[in-house]
């Protein structure tokens, strides 16, 4: 039976009758370490009885739920049955996790466990679009927002279902180890390096269907000139459409709009430039397209939750933690 001492541990709950897809994502985002990362990583650990089914799929963990409340943090991936009661021990474990000062993440329909432990009572959470109704029906004192990829709030998060799933992974290693690291864990997964936790579950057609796509030349072409002062006419124009037909294709493949997009484009931008350079706060939002600091720290302040100047300290802080100490704080 394994134990936890890495100080950056992370176990994942395993029972009988999770689903494989959720499971498989967080063991690929905090399992090892990608060739191009280094530096300290996550210690994973799988936790639950002796040996369990997931999906077609014969687990054995690594020990029992008494290691989740040893860990920084608990991730519980998704029930195959949410109409089910979660298994008590389960429960009971992530409950004790969490007091016992954990960072505790459920993926899709794992937000049944979490609201049984009570730990979504008074706090924001969403699951998968398919099951929110029912989250809420059982749960009556969970905010449950269908809407939305995931939910931060501190010490508990949340996501919506699938792929929502590896978008909440990719943001608990962009709050330990900074936008440069998960945008690397992303390209070796091949995925996205960020969509924002806000943007809409259902997406009418949420990847180009085609090579050919109208707005697949447009996106790349943005990402290099997120410096300049770009408008909607100036993407309508480059994409050869009417600004209604572009926020029409815009809403269609990202679930928001060309200026929601682009502004997270920005934020996002900042963000590395906070991380990695000791750049002004000015000399940044010039990098980024916001023209003054004044708009960078408003728009960073909305969207983020701390100021530019705050949140490098924080990262700093994080990445100089010592020893036992956590390496990540809530900025919801």
């Amino acid at each position: 039976m394994r134990t936890i001492t890495d100080v950056n541990s992370v176990a994942l709950a395993v029972t009988e009758g999770m689903r494989h897809f959720e499971l498989s994502v967080a063991s690929e985002v905090f399992g090892p370490a990608p060739a191009a990362v280094t530096g300290p990583w996550y210690d994973l650990v799988l936790c639950g009885p002796e040996v369990v089914r997931v999906g077609r799929f014969l687990v054995e963990p690594d020990g029992g739920f008494d290691l989740l409340a040893r860990a920084d943090t608990v991730i519980v991936p998704a029930l195959a049955d949410a109409d089910e009661a979660p298994p008590a021990e389960l429960v009971d474990a992530v409950r004790a996790a969490h007091e016992a000062g954990a960072r505790v993440a459920s993926l899709c329909t794992g937000a049944f466990v979490l609201a049984a432990a009570g730990l979504l009572d008074g706090r924001r959470a969403t699951t998968h679009w398919a099951h929110t109704e029912e989250l809420a029906a059982r749960h009556p004192r969970v905010e449950v927002d269908p809407d939305v990829l995931y939910v931060d709030d501190g010490r508990v998060l949340t996501s919506a279902g699938k792929a929502a799933a590896m978008d909440l992974c990719l943001h608990m290693v962009r709050l330990d180890h900074g936008s440069a690291v998960a945008n690397t864990v992303a390209r070796g997964l091949v995925v996205p390096p960020h969509r924002a936790g806000g943007q809409a579950q259902f997406v009418t057609t949420p990847v180009p269907a085609r090579d050919d796509h109208p707005l697949g030349d447009l996106l790349p072409w943005v990402m290099e000139r997120l410096d300049q002062p770009l408008t909607v006419e100036d993407l309508a124009r480059r994409a050869r459409m009417s600004s209604r037909n572009l926020g029409r294709h815009f809403r269609s493949l990202t679930g928001t709009t060309p200026l929601q997009w682009l502004l997270t484009q920005r934020i996002r931008h900042a963000q590395e430039l906070l991380e990695a350079t000791d750049d002004s706060v000015e000399g940044i939002a010039t990098a980024t397209g916001m023209g003054t600091a004044t708009t960078l720290r408003r728009h960073f302040n909305r969207t983020v939750g701390v100021p530019p100047d705050a949140y490098r300290r924080t990262f700093r802080a994080r990445a100089r933690a010592a020893p036992g100490e956590p390496k990540w704080s809530p900025m919801a």
